[in-house]
């Protein structure tokens, strides 16, 4: 066991230096860039349809993603029996190995026993990180206790570890907490205004920065050195072009992928994950547009009718799919 592995399995709490590298640059895959949430697929029976979930990954691959997370909101992980949760992990992270993608898998859980129970799986399966949230959307924590329960999950494997904010999570907590645990290496920031926290984060030097949000101020990111993004996977190749061209200087090809991209993000926002759904429907990705839970109404006809029309608009500038 290394040094670090040690001292992660330990629970002890250390002050990491962020100049080091990380050897968890996971051997040759580099953790930045564009990391697409796989949406999870639904038989008509409403099993989890895996082979579809497999399909997925293999048509971020041909996006040119940089990696890929699940489960994760937008997978609807509240939605999955824990069975669920680690078969989809193994097909994702042996779908991906075929691949291009790095992997990160997310082992939230409503309590901290569980959410460890989904790391030591992960610890054996080799994704190239973890994730985590916070034991429920509650918009205000006792920090103390989240930040106990990270400490737990990550004495519990040493891979990379994202923690995800929401809520009352400060820049001033996550910097508290990253020299607390060694592999917390990197945050997905979801706390209030991504743009005005990322310089807060780099001012402290503190762990890298993924953004969500559907990527909605990503060109204000990248001009501010932001590690990557995390957003939904439909429409995925769209932020590819944007990241890849703007890291190329080609920043007016980078401004229209990223145009062709914020149309879908407007019907995303009015119609939430049945949309997401549908688009890879309609791509060929998913063989329906099946949703779990009831955060969100079913598509109705006009709604279906605007997806479509925004998906015949961008089509030319999106990837061959089935």
């Amino acid at each position: 066991m290394t040094r670090r592995s040690l001292l992660a399995c330990s629970g002890l709490v250390l002050a990491q230096p962020w100049s080091s590298s990380l050897a968890a640059d996971t051997g040759a895959r580099k953790l930045r860039g564009i990391f697409p949430i796989l949406q999870t697929p639904y038989t008509t029976d409403d099993a989890v349809d895996f082979a579809a979930l497999e399909r997925e990954v293999d048509f971020l691959d041909r996006c040119g993603v940089h990696g890929v997370v699940w489960p994760q909101r937008a997978s609807q992980y509240q939605h999955l029996s824990f069975q669920e949760r680690i078969e989809g992990a193994e097909r994702v992270v042996a779908a991906a190995k075929r691949k291009r993608p790095a992997v990160v898998i997310g082992v939230q859980a409503s309590d901290a026993a569980t959410a460890v129970k989904y790391a030591k799986h992960a610890s054996r399966i080799k994704p190239d990180a973890i994730i985590a949230l916070p034991t429920s959307d509650r918009g205000e924590f006792d920090l103390n206790a989240i930040a106990s329960y990270f400490v737990t999950i990550a004495s519990a494997c040493d891979l990379p570890l994202f923690v995800q904010t929401t809520g009352n999570m400060s820049v001033d907590f996550m910097i508290k907490l990253a020299r607390q645990i060694p592999t917390l290496q990197f945050v997905k920031d979801e706390a209030g205004d991504p743009v005005r926290r990322l310089e807060e984060f780099h001012q402290h030097a503190g762990p890298r920065v993924f953004t969500g949000n559907h990527g909605r101020t990503l060109i204000d990111e990248m001009i501010r050195g932001v590690a990557g993004n995390m957003p939904a996977s439909a429409w995925a190749e769209l932020y590819v072009k944007a990241w890849d061209n703007w890291n190329l200087g080609k920043h007016a090809l980078a401004f229209d992928a990223f145009s062709k991209a914020m149309l879908f993000v407007t019907e995303a926002t009015e119609y939430g994950f049945p949309a997401l759904h549908y688009v890879l429907h309609l791509r060929g990705i998913f063989p329906n547009a099946k949703t779990r839970g009831t955060e969100f109404p079913p598509l109705d006809d006009r709604a279906k009718e605007a997806l479509r029309a925004t998906h015949e608009f961008v089509k030319p500038h999106l990837i061959a799919t089935a």
